[in-house]
């Protein structure tokens, strides 16, 4: 299926900005382009994107990319990797988007849930899907779209309304197709993590249009063709995949067992769950982890709403720093937090608590906190959060053993270090962290032949990594873990 190259071209299409990487089948980094996307924040709860911005920015980093790795004829397949739970309406006919993307922080479909939930619809839906009833899925944001904006709603009517979730954007806009892949699809509360298609009942229950929803498709494979006019050449669509699962695979979280935690702009860890059915009594989720050849394989997922935004937020809202990269040297500035706790509850809560009420809040401040003991319990909250969802993964039978981390914080050393301290747990950390879109090229080299199988991909891909042991003594581990419960029982 490959096209005439010999590289591997990506499309990560995060939520701060979109990046084009291009792969050698070594796994080595050939080109580079990334282009931000602006976050609107039309109300308290609310975030939205450009849906044009999305597709402008892909299609311009790609280019770009492209033309710094030789040129399209070097290009052998494309992987697409993304944003999850966001949803997209386009019109079919016009390929013009008609409102404004719903993020996957958004909250505005809380009451929504609520609704559901008190009418007695969880358990069933979480049974099927993995998922429990929160604003964070796609379906009641879909819903949301067709209530609320007369153009999603005339195009229902009309027949021409196509939902999508944001690499099924990027795939229409690339290919001409209206396809999502099972990863993302499984993201939505519409299919049952054990069906092939979109589930009837779910489907009406949120009030979702099937004939509005995309095709199914494995995660890698023969998925489609971008137009030769797009960018340049006839390159196979080979991959599509949700980002938390493809950073699974770029980590080599291939057997039972292995999980990884990925920190960017919100932090989300999932357990390979090999062909068994996820199932959770402790608020974790099910998710499809990745489908090949009509085979599907499960993870446990805890997801938590804010990380990398944390610190984002004491950037550019409270200017206590002017880059990300001074963080690590100011948490080492100080012995410990001064007593500061940081519940980083700036979009709800998340696993395990799911409590899309809850605000942030900073406690334990005096007279003698300075601007390092805030970024310090800033880091901090980052191994308090983690540790609450290993503790639900182990209720869940899932104990992790060791725990694989990557994602933009991940390469600060310090945080490395108090997650091994905190967990009490071996942490380790690839020298490439970037393995969301190095994930997104292993599929997508198999999608195209150039690998016979995700072991095979990451074995030539991989590189090296480095090791995090845990050095804190129990007392101070107790102590910081006791701070942090309380000031969770605050928010």
């Amino acid at each position: 299926m490959g096209g005439g190259g010999d590289l591997i071209l990506v499309l990560d299409a995060g939520t701060t900005s979109t990046r084009a990487m291009v792969f050698a089948r070594d796994g080595s980094q050939i080109a580079c382009a990334a282009r931000t996307q602006t976050q609107y924040y039309p109300q308290p709860g609310w975030v939205e994107h450009d849906a044009a911005e999305l597709r402008d920015a892909a299609l311009s980093a790609a280019r770009e990319a492209i033309a710094s790795a030789g040129g399209a004829g070097r290009i052998a397949c494309l992987g697409i990797t993304n944003q999850r739970e966001t949803v997209v309406a386009w019109d079919r006919v016009s390929g013009e988007a008609l409102a404004r993307a719903i993020v996957w922080q958004d909250r505005r479909t809380a009451a929504a849930c609520d609704r559901l939930r008190e009418a007695g619809h969880e358990a069933a839906v979480q049974a099927a899907t993995g998922l429990v009833l929160d604003p964070y899925f796609s379906a009641s944001k879909m819903r949301w779209l067709i209530d609320h904006n007369p153009a999603v709603r005339g195009a229902a009517e009309a027949g021409t309304l196509a939902l999508g979730t944001v690499e099924s954007w990027l795939a229409f806009c690339l290919t001409g197709r209206h396809i999502t892949d099972a990863s993302n699809a499984s993201r939505t509360s519409l299919m049952a993590l054990a069906g092939a298609g979109w589930d009837a009942g779910l489907c009406d229950l949120f009030g979702v249009p099937r004939a509005a929803l995309p095709e199914i498709t494995d995660c890698a494979g023969e998925l489609g063709m971008v137009c030769p006019d797009v960018l340049g050449a006839a390159i196979p669509l080979a991959a599509l995949i949700g980002d938390q699962q493809s950073a699974t695979i770029g980590q080599g979280c291939l057997a039972p067992g292995e999980t990884k935690a990925t920190y960017g702009t919100g932090a989300f860890v999932l357990a390979n769950q090999g062909g068994t059915l996820p199932v959770s009594r402790h608020r974790l989720l099910g998710t499809v982890l990745s489908q090949i050849g009509g085979v599907r394989h499960y993870a446990l997922e805890g997801s938590l709403f804010v990380a990398g935004s944390l610190i984002q937020w004491l950037r550019d809202s409270l200017g206590l720093i002017a880059s990300s990269a001074e963080t690590a040297a100011l948490a080492a500035s100080v012995p410990d937090s001064g007593g500061v706790v940081i519940v980083p509850a700036l979009a709800g809560l998340g696993a395990p608590h799911w409590r899309p009420d809850a605000r942030a809040s900073i406690t334990g401040l005096s007279f003698a906190t300075t601007r390092a003991h805030i970024i310090r319990a800033a880091l901090e909250s980052m191994a308090a959060q983690t540790h609450d969802l290993a503790t639900a993964f182990a209720a869940d039978g899932a104990a992790w053993k060791s725990l694989r981390i990557d994602g933009g914080m991940a390469a600060n050393d310090w945080l490395a270090q108090d997650l091994a301290d905190v967990l009490n747990l071996p942490v380790d950390r690839p020298d490439f962290v970037e393995t969301t879109a190095l994930g997104a090229a292993m599929l997508a080299g198999v999608g195209a032949g150039l690998f016979a199988s995700l072991s095979d991909a990451y074995a030539a891909m991989s590189g090296a990594r480095r090791h995090f042991a845990p050095a804190m003594g129990a007392d101070v581990r107790g102590a910081r873990l006791a701070d942090w419960g309380r000031a969770l029982e605050s928010v």
